[in-house]
């Protein structure tokens, strides 16, 4: 068991260190020319986002990586105490992901002397929501890259041409794919949500600064309402943490309670803020609303990709007919599952909106909506990084010949993993939207009060330059809309490319070592690692430039405004895309799991054979571009934010 986790951690801490050496560069070259440009503040805001963002991905993977193989030890004499071991080991990436993103605006707010006299300073915030949104989508980008290239490998050549069991040790890239686990849904995800609390955070301390005076008089706690409401969200993961046990016997009702827990302390804390700090439970309505979207996106992610339920269940039996069938079903699905959560979002917008009477307070309820909503991500990310760790102890169990002693705790565990890493994917797309939402109000309002030398005071006010018979904020949405697509294509691109040539290790593998198939040899675990490494990392850059550059590009050839038609599409169809993407990938796993199981023939059956295919082509969307393009419209944001001076400058 220490063997085996001790290839695992060499590996994600392997593939750290050289993903990080590549974004030193970005972030080096970038804080120089932000310095040059905007200045020193936006350029040590920068820098500190990026740092720290990188900062969480390498305490929660460290922890996590630890953890996976305690919880394989734990399950041999209690499934409660493996359960409340692994998610206690994901915890730790909770509560740095809470923590260090706090700290870093609270230090830069000091740093840059902000308060009511010097109210400017708070927008040089944007460059710690710029930084952290960077290494994100390299985080995320590389991680997904790299945990599919090592999962393709090891399904294509393992389970369908040689006919091995899962993480089985004779499987060159085995190893590689439980690295992948962590740097992907682990790191990847860390910083993803990371990324969108700072974000949203920055986003509501600069709108706020519309109703600090004037007609509104709100004063400064308005801009202290999202930091103190969020610091009480780490209180409420701590709580919600040491809240997980086996309350009942099935694992994903145990966490459900724990969940509701921390929900209802939030609901607690959000009364007392909003009374006591704003004496206003307008607050608390909004707030409230925005965390009960959770549970909605919980319920719909759960339904579309739960093994128990009628979509999964039908495209297991699809597979029966072949593969194409199969894809035809998920695809379907996927897409259907797309629109709910949109749907219910825009309730949510509308009601927030009117509880406030509407007109720019009405935003400001969208937006604590938003903050409500992101008040539980302590909770949801250690619920994601209790997958990744639930994941490999299964591996290390099955590898080091422990399966039957652990098999049936750990197969639990691993299947309520499977369900915590996709409800973690639906609430990362919405708080990617909301905060998305947040980003494209403050964008608007600072570009107001740059342009005309006031705050708007009214949204009729900015109507006037949003509008749509102008030809150019039409070509605006129409270069946002496509974004997203061309993202997708080359994150998909870059993982194909990354697995044919892990496809071409595996198969050189079992061909060159004698009596590999046979488990009389050792398989070289390293060079399947360093295959998915070398190539993520390189695939990685293209992407992640098409989120730097596109903003640049509207802004300076098509102008301020038509660049926030620009973000109003790219986020719309980027959640839109996204949302099919990580279900339809979550239902192909699961009903291949299903069959797995025993359902329609079980394992080496044609229909077995279907669904493994279904996986192999979801496992990209679910893991690589579908969580992807929530760090794509949260970036396209910040960036356009961050550019705003330059382009007033030059009169754009």
């Amino acid at each position: 068991m220490r063997t085996i986790a001790g290839y695992i951690q060499e590996g994600a801490h392997a593939f750290i260190r050289r993903e990080v050496k590549t974004v030193a560069y970005f972030i080096v070259a970038l804080a120089v020319l932000l310095y040059v440009l905007l200045g020193w503040e936006t350029s040590l805001g920068f820098v500190l986002g990026a740092c720290l963002s990188v900062l969480t991905m390498i305490i929660g993977m460290n922890a996590a990586v630890k953890t996976n193989v305690r919880t394989v030890n734990a399950a041999r004499s209690s499934a409660a105490k493996a359960l409340r071991l692994a998610f206690r080991g994901g915890g730790v990436m909770g509560l740095a992901t809470v923590s260090l993103n706090i700290l870093g605006i609270i230090l830069l707010y000091f740093i840059f002397a902000a308060g009511p006299a010097n109210q400017e300073a708070i927008y040089f915030l944007v460059g710690f929501g710029f930084g952290a949104s960077l290494a994100a989508l390299f985080a995320q980008l590389g991680g997904g890259i790299y945990t599919k290239a090592a999962d393709i490998g090891a399904d294509l050549v393992g389970k369908l041409e040689t006919k091995i069991p899962e993480d089985d040790p004779r499987n060159p890239a085995v190893i590689a794919d439980l690295v992948g686990d962590n740097v992907g849904d682990c790191a990847g995800r860390g910083a993803d949500l990371f990324e969108s609390s700072s974000d949203n955070l920055i986003a509501m301390m600069i709108l706020g600064l519309i109703f600090v005076g004037a007609p509104y008089n709100l004063g400064w706690k308005i801009i202290l309402f999202p930091l103190i409401t969020w610091g009480f969200g780490n209180i409420v993961t701590v709580i919600g943490i040491f809240s997980v046990r086996r309350w009942v016997k099935d694992n994903i009702l145990s966490l459900g309670v724990s969940l509701l827990i921390a929900g209802a302390v939030s609901i607690v804390g959000f009364y007392f803020i909003s009374t006591l700090l704003m004496n206003d439970l307008r607050f608390f309505y909004c707030m409230s609303l925005g965390l009960l979207f959770t549970l909605i996106v919980y319920l719909t992610v759960q339904y579309f990709t739960g093994i128990n339920y009628r979509p999964v269940k039908n495209m297991a039996r699809s597979a029966q007919s072949g593969a194409a069938v199969t894809l035809l079903m998920g695809i379907s699905y996927g897409m259907l599952s797309a629109a709910i959560p949109i749907i219910f979002l825009g309730a949510v917008t509308t009601f927030t909106f009117l509880i406030f009477g509407g007109d720019l307070m009405g935003v400001y309820g969208i937006v604590a909506a938003a903050l409500g909503l992101i008040g539980m991500t302590g909770m949801i990310m250690s619920s994601d990084t209790f997958g990744p760790i639930v994941d490999n102890a299964s591996g290390i169990a099955q590898m080091a010949g422990l399966e039957k002693e652990v098999d049936q705790s750990l197969d639990e565990l691993d299947a309520c993993g499977n369900v915590t890493k996709a409800v973690t994917k639906g609430f990362s797309m919405t708080a990617a939207v909301m905060t998305s939402i947040a980003l494209l109000f403050a964008f608007i309002s600072e570009a107001f009060r740059i342009q005309a030398g006031t705050f708007p005071t009214s949204i009729g006010a900015v109507a006037q330059y949003l509008d749509l018979a102008n030809p150019l904020i039409i070509v605006g949405l129409m270069i946002g809309a496509t974004i997203p697509f061309i993202f997708s294509a080359m994150a998909l691109l870059a993982v194909g490319k990354a697995s044919d040539q892990m496809v071409s290790e595996v198969r050189r593998q079992f061909d060159e070592i004698p009596g590999l198939i046979d488990g009389k040899a050792t398989p070289d675990y390293a060079s399947c690692v360093d295959v998915s490494t070398r190539n993520s990392l390189k695939q990685m850059i293209a992407p992640t430039l098409v989120g730097l550059f596109a903003p640049v590009a509207v802004g300076f050839t098509l102008g301020i405004w038509p660049l926030a038609a620009f973000l109003l599409s790219a986020t719309i169809v980027g959640a839109l895309l996204a949302t099919f993407m990580f279900n339809a990938g979550g239902a192909f796993d699961n009903s291949k799991k299903y069959i797995e199981s025993g359902g329609f023939g079980g394992k080496n059956t044609k229909a077995h054979e279907a669904a493994v295919t279904g996986d192999v082509f979801g496992d990209p969307l679910k893991d690589t571009a579908g969580p992807s393009l929530h760090i794509l419209i949260k970036l396209l944001n910040i960036v356009s934010i961050t550019l705003l001076p330059i382009l007033i400058a030059l009169n754009l």
